[in-house]
């Protein structure tokens, strides 16, 4: 099977990875207790890996191939997608630097479509940061088809593929029959979403307008609960950091981070699922000066940060995340800020 082949256009609307085990758990300079209830900033600590995740790092780091199998064989056996998109992501980190369990595994199971996954996302990784990525995409364009012919049920493959497309330049159409494929398979699926909303970012094919529309209308059309509802989010984070202008922005920035607000209410604090999310959303509530949501959001996170997006902000996200927070629990508390025409708190200076 060919990832490029021809199929009906798609309807008429827009265009709908990462540490490693050595960054998990890293514990920023002892800094003071940060109030009553909340936990203190040496208890915080970045992407650390959820239970069923860990031992399977764990084993990995001694050469067993065994628990990520068994991981990734649970996630395509219960339809699990978000989660195996998420495992995926941190296990081809992971392998990053240490390969020899994947390795071991492609020699005994060659044809696993689970190991075929990882494979694919582990060599488009290594190629994303080369200085000839595209050539080095090109080179691995029949690893990532592999990870596609394993499971025709699985949305994760087409989720590389969309972001491979991306890495070499595919053009429009090419990229919106890969994005029917993903569509196919799981309609709803985050990953594949987010991935179409970096092709249309304006750092690669598309603009902040183009990236607005696509995911305000992925998220009217997405179900209760779906992790699609945030998709604005993004879209508000890439406009803030790559040049828009907050004021020109402002009722998008706000609805984005409204939808993710909402879509936060439902799900447990320390959700590994809604972590990005969430953290995603808590830089966009300081942004717009939104201290008191901000400081819930902060709540909801708990102790386990993820790097994005801070380390795209700073060299110690950790650091950046601790800061932040700090401000925004400053700034909500009374007599901390002043209160703008809509009620929300706005504190004296732009902490974003």
């Amino acid at each position: 099977m060919s990832l490029i082949t021809s199929l009906p256009s798609l309807r008429a609307m827009p265009l709908r990875s990462l540490r490693s085990l050595t960054g998990t758990g890293r514990r920023p300079p002892h800094r003071p207790a940060d109030g009553p209830g909340g936990h203190r900033d040496e208890e915080v600590l970045l992407d650390v890996p959820d239970a069923r995740l860990a031992p399977v790092l764990v084993a990995a780091a001694e050469g067993d191939h065994g628990p990520a199998a068994a991981l990734l064989a649970a996630t395509r056996a219960t339809s699990g997608w978000e989660h195996r998109d998420r495992y995926l992501t941190r296990l081809a980190a992971f392998a990053l630097s240490r390969d020899e369990w994947l390795s071991g595994w492609l020699a005994a199971s060659p044809h696993d479509p689970d190991a075929l996954l990882l494979a694919a996302g582990l060599a488009v990784l290594r190629a994303w940061d080369s200085p000839a990525r595209a050539e080095l995409l090109r080179e691995i364009g029949p690893l990532v088809e592999a990870a596609a012919d394993g499971d025709p049920r699985d949305p994760v493959p087409w989720r590389i593929a969309l972001d491979h497309a991306r890495g070499v330049h595919a053009t429009h159409t090419d990229f919106e029959t890969l994005w029917e494929q993903a569509l196919r398979r799981s309609p709803w699926h985050y990953g594949c979403h987010v991935a179409a909303l970096r092709y249309l970012s304006v750092q690669w094919h598309g603009s902040h307008r183009e990236c607005f529309d696509f995911a305000e209308q992925a998220a009217d059309d997405a179900p209760p609960g779906s992790l699609v509802r945030a998709l604005p989010v993004r879209a508000a984070f890439a406009y803030l950091v790559g040049g828009g202008q907050p004021a020109a922005g402002r009722e998008r920035i706000d609805g984005a981070a409204d939808r993710a607000v909402a879509l936060s209410a439902g799900y447990r604090p320390g959700d590994a699922l809604l972590a990005e999310i969430r953290n995603l959303l808590v830089y966009v509530l300081v942004s717009r000066e939104r201290w008191a949501e901000a400081v819930e959001q902060f709540r909801l996170i708990g102790p386990d940060v993820t790097s994005f997006p801070w380390a795209r902000l700073s060299d110690d996200p950790l650091g950046r995340f601790l800061e932040l927070r700090g401000a925004a629990r400053l700034l909500a508390a009374p007599g901390g800020a002043r209160r703008d025409r809509t009620g929300r708190a706005r504190g004296r200076g732009h902490y974003a």
